[in-house]
């Protein structure tokens, strides 16, 4: 056997472990393993492949193995289930060779000293490979895929078929998506992507970023079209005083400071504020960046514009990143919304009279989203909802709800390859 895939395989395995058992975020538990930041960008395209669609498509690939396995593998034997996990994923959802799903699962266990783990695997994976497609029939992978609070949670907020739209978006890969500085139908063209109604680029095919096309002159950078959309609700900003709280990594920071606004990034991250400068130095752009708690900082003078992009559980991002799904619950949502009251009521402060408050969150929770804003306008009576027009958001009025904000959701232009889940409100205090 070719030890490149089998060190995928294990790097996979390893990885998995790391988020389903021990609860640390993909993207974290793949930065951090040495094997895997060894393969080459070939191999470690595979493994976040592999990784993604395997909790993509966790709900159904656990419903198939509990089917055919008596007695549970944990303890000493968890590796083995994570085992099994990728290679029903590269069996029923990939399309990898059986023989090569197979014999690697084999190996796998073998090198993890499971020695009585062969069989089973061996086994199970087999009969995966002969009869996949009849023990997927008559399974409901919307409903499988999500679990239960979250399902529960936009039954009550959407209703049974908006909850399954998005659900079944979430099957689908997010596209990569760019925010560009200037010229943007010329580098639609450059960067082979569409230019989406709202100024976003989509990218059509793939390759690796840094060695697309002006990204080493900061002429664009990564950023979902939903992403893109509280900045443009802020209006002209030229020459305006704006602060960017928990700004990091910087995308809404850049989007401002090529707007023309005097911009203050807040973020608490010091690691991530250290890449945000990174990503300013390369697009040749400049801002006041404050590392420091945003619901405890004090400006010296206030603010004519405030973004608040506040830490949210994320759940409109489950495309981009399906463990959230499994990683987080209602009591994570509970403890943001705290946080989240806190850091809304500072920038309320910090905001200069009749200046601009856009509020937004990437969660399709309503505790984290209208129900904040909500909660702040009954508390604060000097505090006005300023409503979205269609005129603002083009190719997306349907997102604009009846009170004025805006609500993506990852179906929304599903022709297009969908958008991320958006909360955002625009407020102004007299």
């Amino acid at each position: 056997m070719d030890a490149t895939p089998l060190a995928s395989r294990r790097a996979a395995v390893d990885v998995l472990m790391a988020c389903l058992d021990k609860g640390q975020p993909l993207d974290d538990a793949l930065a951090g393993h040495r094997g895997f930041t060894a393969l080459d960008p070939r191999d470690r395209a595979f493994v976040r492949l592999l990784l993604a669609t395997t909790v993509r498509h966790l709900g159904e690939i656990e419903g198939v193995l509990s089917g055919l396995i008596t007695k549970p593998l944990d303890g000493a034997n968890a590796v083995g289930r994570q085992v099994l996990r990728l290679g029903a994923a590269q069996l029923m959802f990939l399309g990898t060779p059986p023989h090569a799903a197979v014999d690697t699962s084999v190996r796998l266990v073998e090198d993890a000293g499971l020695h009585h783990l062969k069989g089973l695997i061996n086994a199970v994976l087999r009969r995966i490979s002969r009869d996949g497609d009849a023990l997927l029939v008559d399974r409901d992978p919307t409903r499988l895929n999500t679990p239960r609070w979250l399902w529960e949670s936009w039954i009550h907020a959407y209703g049974e078929d908006t909850t399954r739209a998005i659900a079944s978006a979430h099957l689908h890969e997010a596209p990569l998506d760019l925010t560009v500085r200037r010229d943007a139908d010329f580098w639609a063209g450059q960067l082979e992507a569409e230019k989406l109604p709202t100024g976003t680029l989509r990218r059509k095919g793939g390759g690796h970023i840094a060695e697309l096309p002006g990204f080493a002159e900061g002429t664009w950078w990564v950023q979902d079209a939903a992403a893109a959309l509280p900045v443009r609700l802020l209006g002209d900003v030229t020459d305006k005083r704006v602060a960017d709280l928990c700004a990091a990594p910087g995308g809404k920071t850049m989007q401002l400071c090529a707007a023309g606004a005097q911009v203050t990034a807040v973020d608490i991250s010091a690691r991530r504020m250290t890449r945000l400068g990174e990503n300013l130095a390369r697009a040749g752009l400049s801002a006041n960046l404050v590392t420091a708690d945003a619901s405890k900082w004090t400006p010296e003078e206030k603010f004519d514009a405030i973004l608040l992009d506040a830490p949210c559980s994320g759940t409109g991002t489950l495309r981009r990143h399906p463990d959230i799904a499994w990683l987080k619950d209602e009591e994570d949502v509970a403890r943001l919304t705290v946080t989240q009251d806190r850091l809304l009521v500072r920038a309320l402060d910090m905001l200069k009279p009749g200046g601009t408050l856009v509020y937004a969150v990437c969660s399709l929770q309503e505790d984290e989203g209208v129900e904040r804003i909500n909660g702040i306008l009954v508390r604060n009576p000097h505090v006005k909802r300023v409503r979205v027009t269609p005129a603002e958001l083009p190719g997306l009025e349907d997102a604009i709800t009846p009170r004025g904000d805006v609500r993506t959701y990852p179906f929304m232009w599903a022709d297009r390859g969908g958008l991320d889940g958006f909360y955002m409100a625009r407020l102004t205090t007299n």
